[in-house]
Protein backbone atom coordinates (compact mmCIF):
# COMPACT_ATOMS: atom_id res chain seq x y z
CA UNK A 1 0.00 0.00 0.00
CA UNK A 2 1.26 3.40 -0.67
CA UNK A 3 0.89 4.64 2.82
CA UNK A 4 1.88 8.90 2.41
CA UNK A 5 3.05 10.94 -0.89
CA UNK A 6 5.67 14.03 0.24
CA UNK A 7 6.06 16.24 -3.24
CA UNK A 8 5.83 19.61 -5.24
CA UNK A 9 1.97 20.54 -5.78
CA UNK A 10 1.72 20.07 -9.97
CA UNK A 11 -1.72 20.89 -10.00
CA UNK A 12 -4.83 21.47 -7.95
CA UNK A 13 -8.51 21.09 -9.66
CA UNK A 14 -11.75 20.16 -7.88
CA UNK A 15 -11.24 16.57 -6.43
CA UNK A 16 -7.83 16.04 -6.96
CA UNK A 17 -4.45 17.09 -6.71
CA UNK A 18 -1.44 16.00 -8.75
CA UNK A 19 2.01 15.45 -6.97
CA UNK A 20 4.93 15.05 -8.06
CA UNK A 21 6.91 12.36 -6.60
CA UNK A 22 10.34 10.89 -7.99
CA UNK A 23 9.93 12.58 -11.22
CA UNK A 24 6.26 10.75 -11.33
CA UNK A 25 2.98 12.75 -11.24
CA UNK A 26 0.59 10.99 -8.86
CA UNK A 27 -3.00 11.78 -9.01
CA UNK A 28 -4.48 12.01 -5.68
CA UNK A 29 -8.30 12.09 -4.73
CA UNK A 30 -9.20 14.34 -1.67
CA UNK A 31 -11.75 16.35 0.35
CA UNK A 32 -12.40 19.84 -0.52
CA UNK A 33 -11.15 20.72 3.01
CA UNK A 34 -7.82 19.04 2.44
CA UNK A 35 -7.17 20.57 -1.35
CA UNK A 36 -7.52 24.14 0.47
CA UNK A 37 -4.66 23.83 2.92
CA UNK A 38 -2.79 22.52 -0.76
CA UNK A 39 -0.71 25.36 -3.07
CA UNK A 40 0.40 24.92 -6.37
CA UNK A 41 4.46 24.57 -6.16
CA UNK A 42 4.57 24.05 -2.68
CA UNK A 43 5.67 20.94 -0.96
CA UNK A 44 2.61 18.40 0.54
CA UNK A 45 2.51 15.45 2.80
CA UNK A 46 -0.90 13.59 2.33
CA UNK A 47 -1.39 10.17 4.16
CA UNK A 48 -2.35 8.25 1.18
CA UNK A 49 -4.23 5.03 0.89
CA UNK A 50 -4.83 3.17 -2.50
CA UNK A 51 -8.26 1.89 -3.89
CA UNK A 52 -7.81 -1.23 -6.15
CA UNK A 53 -10.28 -2.10 -8.37
CA UNK A 54 -10.32 -4.34 -11.40
CA UNK A 55 -10.42 -1.66 -13.73
CA UNK A 56 -9.00 1.27 -11.53
CA UNK A 57 -6.19 2.03 -9.25
CA UNK A 58 -7.44 5.28 -7.25
CA UNK A 59 -4.97 6.93 -4.69
CA UNK A 60 -6.64 8.63 -1.94
CA UNK A 61 -5.07 11.44 0.43
CA UNK A 62 -5.74 12.93 3.59
CA UNK A 63 -4.34 15.32 6.45
CA UNK A 64 -3.47 13.45 8.75
CA UNK A 65 -3.29 9.80 9.27
CA UNK A 66 -6.15 9.51 11.55
CA UNK A 67 -8.45 10.88 8.65
CA UNK A 68 -6.99 7.73 6.36
CA UNK A 69 -7.60 5.46 9.01
CA UNK A 70 -10.93 6.04 9.52
CA UNK A 71 -11.87 6.34 5.37
CA UNK A 72 -10.51 2.84 5.40
CA UNK A 73 -12.87 1.54 8.39
CA UNK A 74 -15.94 2.94 7.46
CA UNK A 75 -15.46 1.15 3.95
CA UNK A 76 -15.18 -2.19 6.34
CA UNK A 77 -19.59 -1.22 6.01
CA UNK A 78 -21.42 -3.54 3.63
CA UNK A 79 -22.65 -0.96 1.01
CA UNK A 80 -19.91 1.84 1.78
CA UNK A 81 -17.43 2.69 -0.79
CA UNK A 82 -14.66 4.83 -1.21
CA UNK A 83 -17.39 7.69 -2.49
CA UNK A 84 -19.25 7.64 0.78
CA UNK A 85 -16.22 7.66 2.72
CA UNK A 86 -14.68 10.26 1.29
CA UNK A 87 -18.42 12.46 1.96
CA UNK A 88 -18.23 11.49 5.54
CA UNK A 89 -14.63 13.07 5.86
CA UNK A 90 -15.60 16.21 3.49
CA UNK A 91 -18.20 16.64 6.07
CA UNK A 92 -16.76 15.82 9.22
CA UNK A 93 -13.77 16.50 10.77
CA UNK A 94 -12.02 13.42 12.20
CA UNK A 95 -13.02 13.74 15.83
CA UNK A 96 -16.84 14.57 14.89
CA UNK A 97 -16.92 11.35 12.84
CA UNK A 98 -16.01 9.70 15.63
CA UNK A 99 -17.76 11.37 17.85
CA UNK A 100 -20.73 11.16 15.75
CA UNK A 101 -20.00 6.95 15.42
CA UNK A 102 -19.30 6.41 18.98
CA UNK A 103 -22.61 8.43 19.98
CA UNK A 104 -24.93 6.84 17.59
CA UNK A 105 -25.96 10.16 16.06
CA UNK A 106 -27.85 8.56 13.05
CA UNK A 107 -28.89 12.16 12.53
CA UNK A 108 -25.62 13.76 11.63
CA UNK A 109 -24.36 11.03 9.62
CA UNK A 110 -27.07 11.35 7.18
CA UNK A 111 -25.70 14.79 7.05
CA UNK A 112 -23.36 13.75 4.29
CA UNK A 113 -24.49 12.78 1.09
CA UNK A 114 -25.17 9.56 -0.25
CA UNK A 115 -26.00 8.42 3.18
CA UNK A 116 -29.48 7.73 4.32
CA UNK A 117 -31.36 6.74 7.79
CA UNK A 118 -31.01 3.25 7.38
CA UNK A 119 -26.96 3.52 6.97
CA UNK A 120 -25.84 5.73 9.00
CA UNK A 121 -27.87 3.20 11.51
CA UNK A 122 -25.74 0.56 9.60
CA UNK A 123 -22.20 2.44 10.31
CA UNK A 124 -22.99 3.12 14.09
CA UNK A 125 -24.02 -0.61 14.62
CA UNK A 126 -21.18 -1.84 13.14
CA UNK A 127 -18.13 1.18 13.87
CA UNK A 128 -19.49 2.14 17.39
CA UNK A 129 -16.68 -0.23 19.20
CA UNK A 130 -14.72 0.27 16.70
CA UNK A 131 -13.73 3.84 16.22
CA UNK A 132 -12.23 4.92 19.65
CA UNK A 133 -9.20 2.59 19.04
CA UNK A 134 -7.89 4.51 16.14
CA UNK A 135 -4.78 6.50 16.83
CA UNK A 136 -4.20 10.60 15.88
CA UNK A 137 -5.69 13.60 17.43
CA UNK A 138 -8.10 14.47 14.48
CA UNK A 139 -6.45 17.78 13.84
CA UNK A 140 -8.18 20.06 10.86
CA UNK A 141 -6.08 21.67 8.34
CA UNK A 142 -5.74 24.90 7.71
CA UNK A 143 -8.20 26.51 5.70
CA UNK A 144 -6.84 28.15 2.16
CA UNK A 145 -5.99 31.92 1.55
CA UNK A 146 -9.61 34.11 2.62
CA UNK A 147 -9.97 35.45 -1.41
CA UNK A 148 -10.44 32.34 -2.65
CA UNK A 149 -12.88 30.38 0.27
CA UNK A 150 -16.36 31.33 -1.91
CA UNK A 151 -15.47 29.97 -5.04
CA UNK A 152 -13.34 26.90 -3.52
CA UNK A 153 -16.77 26.21 -1.34
CA UNK A 154 -18.92 26.23 -4.59
CA UNK A 155 -17.10 24.30 -6.63
CA UNK A 156 -16.59 21.92 -3.42
CA UNK A 157 -20.83 21.50 -2.81
CA UNK A 158 -21.37 21.55 -6.38
CA UNK A 159 -18.85 18.28 -6.44
CA UNK A 160 -20.71 16.76 -4.34
CA UNK A 161 -23.89 16.82 -6.36
CA UNK A 162 -25.55 19.93 -5.25
CA UNK A 163 -26.62 22.65 -8.26
CA UNK A 164 -24.55 25.46 -8.73
CA UNK A 165 -27.42 27.49 -7.83
CA UNK A 166 -28.34 25.95 -4.45
CA UNK A 167 -24.65 26.68 -3.45
CA UNK A 168 -24.33 29.49 -4.67
CA UNK A 169 -27.38 30.55 -2.06
CA UNK A 170 -25.83 28.52 0.48
CA UNK A 171 -22.29 30.42 0.30
CA UNK A 172 -24.07 33.71 0.10
CA UNK A 173 -26.35 32.72 3.18
CA UNK A 174 -22.88 31.79 4.94
CA UNK A 175 -20.85 35.23 3.46
CA UNK A 176 -23.77 37.17 5.42
CA UNK A 177 -22.41 37.24 8.73
CA UNK A 178 -19.40 38.76 7.96
CA UNK A 179 -18.41 39.02 11.67
CA UNK A 180 -17.78 35.63 11.85
CA UNK A 181 -14.43 34.46 12.06
CA UNK A 182 -14.58 31.49 9.79
CA UNK A 183 -16.12 33.93 7.26
CA UNK A 184 -13.31 36.55 7.38
CA UNK A 185 -10.49 33.69 7.46
CA UNK A 186 -11.50 32.31 4.81
CA UNK A 187 -12.16 28.58 6.96
CA UNK A 188 -13.06 26.63 4.09
CA UNK A 189 -13.35 23.48 6.15
CA UNK A 190 -15.45 24.64 8.92
CA UNK A 191 -17.61 26.72 6.23
CA UNK A 192 -17.85 23.33 3.97
CA UNK A 193 -19.52 21.70 7.18
CA UNK A 194 -21.83 24.55 7.98
CA UNK A 195 -22.69 24.53 4.15
CA UNK A 196 -23.58 20.86 3.86
CA UNK A 197 -25.49 21.67 7.51
CA UNK A 198 -27.76 23.76 5.58
CA UNK A 199 -28.49 22.00 2.72
CA UNK A 200 -28.91 18.93 4.53
CA UNK A 201 -31.75 20.49 5.89
CA UNK A 202 -33.56 21.24 2.60
CA UNK A 203 -33.34 17.98 1.33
Amino acid sequence: MIASVRGAVLSIALDRVVVEVGGVGLAVRATPATLATLTRGQDAYLATTLVVREDSLTLFGFGSDEARDLFELVQSVTGVGPKIALALLAVFTPDELRQALGSGDVTALTRAPGIGRKGAERLVLELRDKVGVLPGTGARPAAGPTVLWRDKLVEALTGLGWTAKQAGDTVDTLAEDVHDPAVRNGDVGVLLRRALALLGGKR
